[in-house]
């Protein structure tokens, strides 16, 4: 288990985490930042100017995932993380990671008032032996308080919330121990199926409006728009997996098969692996059949119509390509083999 400390900069995460391993048994202080620290002296420098905040590479994204995993191998038990994580899509695609892992995640939020919280950042920094970094470290603080406040909706809503105005590290960490143990800080719901060891075959729905747009749902659990659809379970046909996962992501229950538009060959590229990729067409969704859509808060933040042109800017390109490809076979009431996206054969 992971037990996430999120807040501002300057809120007391860490000191909190120090005095929390000492109330879990079996836990271990795991530090993102320093997987930040590393990635500076790793990459190009190019590569590090691209971004103004190391959160902003995805390989630190996936190497935080990664090592959570490997420590909990070598050390079981649970890893204290204060961390603060503001921005909700770099949330799902670590929870959605560590959720894949089969690693659950408690997210908690300690949130002082404003007004001491900026006097903790003052503090801190005054103390500093580099005067003049100590300046830029507690300008680029206070800086962040504003993303921070627009953060707050999101992770109120996700972690549980204990306000550290008046509590000293201790007396925080002795909070959160409480809420752990009575569960009020409970498992944060974002769920994924477990990464694939081998190439994987899944099934994508394709479901359309009046106007001829094609549904897209917006995953919980990694970046990006998607079909409907999912893994194809072992001894399950592509399309009833595709009727299946249509089922437990919308609550819609299709009544026929749908029929096959695409099959795509998707070359491995590490991490991934790579496997067999079916799009079917799900035929038409009425306005009324749209209404009674039940998304799993877990797995879907949100849906929507879109064209062609604006799946462009919300799919990842692989996926584009399927979908652009999968639209010309529906038009053509033919079906097409892909590879990698470019239809082979004749």
């Amino acid at each position: 288990m992971i037990v996430w400390i999120n807040g501002a900069f300057g809120a007391g995460k860490t000191s909190a985490a120090c005095e929390l391993i000492d109330l879990i048994p079996n836990s271990t202080f795991y530090d993102p930042e320093l997987i930040g620290g590393g990635l500076r002296h790793l990459l190009p420098q190019k590569k590090l100017a691209e971004v103004t905040d190391f959160q902003d590479l995805p390989i630190w994204r996936r190497l935080v995932v990664d090592t959570a995993a490997a420590l909990l191998a070598e050390l079981p038990g649970v890893l204290v993380v204060p961390m603060t994580l503001l921005r909700q899509d770099y949330r799902d695609e670590i929870f959605g990671g560590l959720a894949s892992r089969r690693i659950p995640v408690r997210h908690v939020l300690l949130s002082p008032e404003e007004t001491i919280l900026r006097r903790r950042i003052a503090h801190r920094e005054k103390s500093a032996d580099d005067p003049e970094q100590a300046g830029r470290t507690r300008q680029w603080a206070y800086e962040h308080i504003e993303h921070y406040r627009a953060a707050l909706d999101w992770i109120t809503a996700d972690a549980h919330t204990v306000d550290t105005s008046t509590l000293t590290p201790r007396a925080t960490a002795e909070r959160i121990a409480e809420a752990l143990r009575t569960g009020e800080a409970r498992e944060c719901g974002i769920v994924q199926t477990p990464e694939p060891r081998a190439e994987t075959v899944a099934s994508g729905v394709l479901l359309f409006d009046e106007q001829d747009r094609v549904l897209l749902v917006d995953p919980t659990y990694k970046p990006g728009w998607e079909f409907p659809g999912g893994v194809v379970e072992p001894g399950e046909a592509p399309a009833r997996a595709g009727m299946r996962e249509v089922a437990e992501e919308l609550g819609l229950h299709l009544g026929t098969a749908p029929k096959l538009l695409v099959v795509d060959w998707e070359a491995p590229k590490p991490p991934g692996y790579g496997g067999l990729r079916f799009l079917f067409d799900g035929g038409l969704l009425r306005g009324e059949d749209a209404g009674r859509m039940l998304l799993p808060g877990a797995e879907l933040r949100g849906w929507r119509f879109v064209t062609e042109a604006e799946a462009a800017s919300l799919l990842p390109p692989t996926r584009y390509e399927r979908l652009r490809w999968a639209l010309r076979a529906r038009e053509r009431s033919a079906v097409l083999n892909l590879e990698a996206g470019v239809p082979v054969g004749g």
